[in-house]
């Protein structure tokens, strides 16, 4: 029968020998076929760019798709011209604003002789089917990026066990370049998944409009038709990333055949050369798959004269936007009630941090990440701490705490050291023993403040007074001053009396006070 498909077994023969340097006399005496049947595919096979490693990792009914009948017309100058630019057309469409039209005007203007509108537009249909045998989706640059898991897991072997563990293989892939990651992870839980998907994008140095996942548990909490739950990890992960969660439909796997698509070319070429190997890291198993996946994005397109890495450069990259400065770290959550001291308690770590004291008594919740502890209350961030992992510690920022607390807490032997020496150098001595007689300087606190205060009660120069007799004295506590201060002891002429030179504050005894 005319145009009647021969055998793919004789295809891939003919197609073999072509490449090996046989002439097509040869082909056809061999094989028992027309010379003319062998020109047919030969000169087909020219046009769509094809390589014989492409052919050979093909099925037999994709090649059924390529070769069909309506392909093995004989193929005029005219149609060679056309398919010789529908490559550049369709890396033109992925761009935003380009239409079939725009390109058209484009190639009639290059070949006045060329095919019209509708002819073109044709062609091109089946231009696009033959290199994309199952669905072709005109993606525009930058706009998504696909992200799912293999079906098969990969391995890896503990050193010290020798306990073989199942590992996961993600794949991430733009639509437009094709541009693929890949890497293995210990799990899909969804710390590994934002793991790995935060990867993909460091790897294309860029964040694509959408990220498009499958509905894992990592990604969707609740499948919709309508109105999908995304994990609220995911979601923080997209606004840090000024990007957007588009999860497939459920059950509808052409939402996401490129990345379907890239996971059984990945199987081919990266997963069967890694099966028969042993590994013993996570990192030295990636390490071989990135050296794989660099191969895999250096290989030319199907049909076309360029690999997906040039796709990406070219068209791609630049339509991505910048990623931000810091790396996205995932966020935990409790809840704790505000105890009476105007503290929560971080119970991961065990220890607690202040809010404002106006919060006392409320619930609160905590969001923290490795570095950082935010507490919030209905909606409004209250409080934002350096995270701190030594237990039972209290983090505190003194504006949180009410004014007497602040008082309390700003309580140092520098402090009191410093106010007694701007009354008086006798006063500054006073105090400072009365501190290096305890056996903690917060001994102290209270006497030296009570001390102070006495300046606002009986004056400046009758506290000075008290503190030089009470240093004569040596005896350095509360009391000793207030005795003196009610017997009016401190009524003396000390002007008789050789002055005494004190020693210098901050440097006493080999003792040194700081705040």
């Amino acid at each position: 029968m005319a145009n009647k498909l021969i055998d793919m077994s004789k295809i891939r023969k003919v197609i073999k020998f072509y490449c090996n340097g046989k002439s097509k006399l040869f082909i056809s005496s061999y094989l028992s076929l027309s010379r003319n049947t062998v020109k047919k595919y030969i000169s087909l096979f020219e046009v769509l760019g094809l390589s014989l490693e492409v052919l050979n990792e093909k099925t037999d009914a994709e090649l059924e798709l390529l070769f069909s009948h309506t392909t093995v017309e004989s193929i005029s100058t005219k149609m060679q011209i056309l398919y010789a630019f529908f490559p550049k057309m369709e890396r033109e469409l992925k761009k935003v604003g380009v239409t079939i039209q725009h390109l058209w005007e484009q190639y009639i203007a290059l070949n006045p002789e060329g095919y019209k509108s509708s002819q073109f537009s044709h062609h091109y249909k089946i231009w696009g089917k033959r290199v994309n045998p199952v669905m072709h989706m005109n993606h525009k640059a930058g706009d998504k990026m696909y992200v799912d898991y293999a079906g098969k897991t990969l391995s890896i072997i503990d050193k010290d066990t020798g306990e073989i563990k199942e590992v996961q293989f993600f794949v991430a892939i733009l639509g437009a370049s094709q541009y693929t990651y890949a890497e293995a992870s210990m799990s899909q839980q969804k710390e590994d998944f934002v793991s790995s998907v935060e990867n993909a994008m460091c790897f294309f140095e860029g964040t694509p409009e959408a990220i498009v996942p499958d509905n894992l548990k990592s990604a969707v909490i609740k499948s919709s038709r309508f109105e999908p739950t995304i994990n609220e990890t995911l979601a923080d992960l997209a606004e840090h990333y000024q990007t957007t969660i588009l999860p497939a439909r459920a059950y509808k796997p052409r939402d996401k055949s490129l990345v379907e698509g890239a996971v059984k070319i990945l199987y081919r070429r990266i997963y069967v050369n890694l099966k028969e190997t042993k590994f013993f890291s996570l990192e030295e198993l990636n390490q071989q798959i990135w050296d794989l996946l660099d191969a895999h994005n250096s290989r030319k397109l199907t049909g076309r004269p360029y690999s997906r890495i040039e796709l990406f450069l070219e068209d791609e990259q630049q339509k991505l936007r910048p990623l931000p400065q810091e790396r996205f770290e995932i966020k935990y959550q409790s809840f704790a009630t505000v105890m009476q001291n105007g503290h929560v308690q971080l119970s991961q770590d065990k220890n607690y941090y202040s809010v404002p004291y106006q919060y006392i008594k409320k619930k609160a919740k905590l969001l923290y990440t490795k570095s950082t502890v935010e507490i919030y209350y209905k909606y409004n961030r209250i409080a934002v701490h350096a995270r701190n992992y030594k237990p039972y510690i209290y983090n505190t920022t003194p504006e949180h705490l009410a004014s007497t607390h602040q008082f309390v807490a700003q309580w140092s032997a520098a402090r009191f050291i410093d106010w007694a020496n701007s009354i008086d150098a006798f006063v500054g001595e006073y105090i400072l023993q009365i501190i290096e007689s305890r056996n903690h300087p917060e001994q102290a606190y209270k006497s030296c403040l009570g001390i102070l205060n006495f300046e606002k009660k009986v004056g400046k120069q009758r506290l000075i007074n008290a503190c030089r007799r009470a240093l004569d004295f040596k005896i350095y506590n509360f009391k000793t001053i207030q005795n003196i201060l009610e017997n009016n002891l401190d009524h003396i002429d000390f002007e008789q009396e050789p002055e005494q030179e004190l020693p210098v504050h901050g440097n006493i005894r080999g003792k040194q006070y700081y705040n």
